[in-house]
């Protein structure tokens, strides 16, 4: 069996998220893909190769809850991590039904999603 490093999509529309957070990221070896909206990681057509997704829950035309539903449409095993910095109560619920360690609010400790990212691909099981 031959390992590969696991790829990790980033979806924010905070550009200067996506760069820090890829950094990080990559940092700790991990291959990181970023778009800056849900259409654009969709049309990538790189759902299959992506092992766990983070993204912003608050972003134009489409929210981070809708895009985890439309790719656990083609990848039900997609392990997806949310992030946002709003405090609406519609949001709280959501995220009450959420897998303790998937969801961070902006600013995030950045080595606490490291780990969640970490434990949700040792959930998902090994890249091969």
């Amino acid at each position: 069996m031959i390992l590969r490093q696991s790829v990790v999509a980033i979806v924010d529309d905070d550009p200067r998220l996506l760069e820090s957070l890829g950094d990080l990221l990559e940092s700790v070896g991990h291959a990181v893909r970023t778009f800056s909206s849900p259409h654009a990681f969709l049309a990538g057509d790189l759902l299959s190769e992506i092992d766990c997704l983070v993204t912003d829950i608050t972003m134009p035309e489409l929210d981070g809850f809708d895009l985890q539903q439309m790719a656990n449409e083609k990848r039900p095993d997609l392990p997806v991590i949310f992030i946002t910095g709003t405090h609406d109560i519609a949001t709280e619920q959501r995220v009450m039904d959420l897998p303790r360690g998937r969801f961070f609010r902006k600013p995030f400790n950045s080595q606490e999603l490291v780990s969640a990212i970490a434990g949700a691909l040792m959930a998902k099981g090994p890249s091969t």
